[in-house]
């Protein structure tokens, strides 16, 4: 029996009919359901998840922020995560929703295989140095200006040595994962998903001399402010976070743990990359000429 957990995003309105498949195929392949508590009302008689470490798997339906919901979830249990694609990117899931069925015949039969992904913890410090406020990230951490014009000036070090004040927009601070996401379009590299290191992406510098860092994963950043507008924010994933203080500094360093990401026979990392980000170049001749 495959203990499975299920959380899910209201905001896709095929939920309630994927979530019934899932409740009517289950028993077929020796999976048994626990669904977060938000899920409850759309699965009369579900039993709720309520010790993620008991479950066996994690299934997320919804795009790549609800799998990234989810890795917050389960990252202190080696558990993981299935994430079924319910919206348009969704890169980091393994299958779209008209997929799952299968996806639920692989999990049964193991039929797969579990990359380990790099993770980062992200702490805000008081000058005191306790800790106020500490997040698992498993695409990114990001510095950020609030709604106003004015430049951020941030100071940026790593394993306790300076390494330059940004003056720029922001920072993000990635994983190999998040390569991929917000670092991209602020002109970050992309690097393959199982490496482990640290990218370091100043957003809208406003010098030359400031690019893109490639660090060890035994890194830690830091960041503190130095001047600019009065909100200064920092963002977990794209989803959590708060303030940054002039007297707080920002410390990053990676996860003591992997978080578990499932993969299926046929895909790879390049094909999703041609496919979801169209990569690769400019489209054939015959449909540019047709």
């Amino acid at each position: 029996m495959i203990r499975l957990g299920v959380i899910g995003h209201h905001g896709y309105d095929r939920l309630p009919a994927v979530l019934g498949a899932l409740t009517d195929a289950a028993p077929r392949f020796g999976i048994e359901l626990y669904f977060e508590k938000d899920l409850l009302a759309l699965v009369p008689g579900g039993r709720p998840l309520e010790k993620p470490a008991s479950i066996d798997t994690l299934l997320t339906l919804g795009g790549d922020g609800t799998l990234l919901r989810g890795a917050r979830l389960i990252a202190s249990h080696q558990v993981p995560i299935l994430g079924v694609n319910m919206g348009r990117l969704g890169f980091l899931t393994c299958c779209a929703a008209d997929q799952f069925i299968d996806a639920l015949e692989h999990l049964s039969r193991k039929e797969y295989k579990v990359e380990q992904r790099m993770g980062l913890v992200a702490s805000i410090d008081r000058v005191s140095g306790s800790v106020r406020e500490s997040w698992i990230a498993l695409n990114d951490v990001v510095v950020h200006k609030g709604g106003v014009a004015r430049i951020a000036s941030l100071k940026v070090g790593v394993g306790g040595e300076p390494v330059a004040t940004y003056s720029a927009d922001g920072v993000v601070i990635s994983t190999p994962t998040g390569s991929t996401a917000y670092s991209l379009s602020a002109g970050g590299p992309v690097v393959f998903p199982t490496l482990e290191s640290i990218l370091v992406t100043p957003v809208s510098p406003h010098t030359l001399a400031i690019r893109p860092l490639l660090l060890p994963a035994e890194s830690e950043v830091t960041v503190q402010r130095d001047d600019g507008p009065a909100d200064i924010l920092v963002t977990v994933d794209g989803q959590v976070g708060t303030t940054l203080g002039l007297d707080e500094t920002l410390r990053v360093h990676r996860a003591g743990r992997p978080i578990l990401i499932i993969r299926f026979p046929g895909s790879s990392f390049f094909a999703t990359l041609r496919k979801k980000l169209g990569w690769g170049g400019l489209p054939d001749r015959d449909e540019i000429t047709g």
